[in-house]
């Protein structure tokens, strides 16, 4: 069980690094626009908005990089990334997309729910 937590955790990591990149230099661009629903001109004056969200993205995986360095001992250190980015989550689907509920707040519910598991 401890493996698959270790797993799930290094996901969300993996996916905020995928949010980072496309929220800092992707944004205005197609692959960006695409994944956002971007109209061009709103991804062009919102783009340093974006970027600084990406930034916060980038925290949170850093976050759990960091828990995941510390092997069992960071188990509390992924946790509390872990609520971060299930908070962001639930938060951004009510308010941004609903998308987001699957993106970022599932599978830090699984992956908080797997570290429950393997104590």
């Amino acid at each position: 069980m401890y493996l698959a937590a270790q797993g799930v955790v290094l996901l969300v990591a993996l996916i905020h690094v995928y949010i980072l990149v496309l929220e800092m230099f992707f944004w205005d661009k197609p692959r960006g626009m695409k994944a956002f629903g971007l109209q061009p001109e709103f991804a062009a004056a919102t783009k340093v908005l974006a970027a600084n969200q990406g930034l916060y993205n980038g925290f949170l995986a850093a976050g759990l990089f960091w828990g995941l360095w510390q092997g069992a001992q960071g188990q509390a250190v992924q946790v509390f990334f872990l609520l971060c980015v299930l908070v962001a989550g639930l938060y951004g689907a009510a308010t941004a997309s609903r998308r987001i509920l699957f993106v970022q707040a599932l599978p830090a519910g699984m992956g908080l729910l797997l570290l429950a598991l393997a104590r």
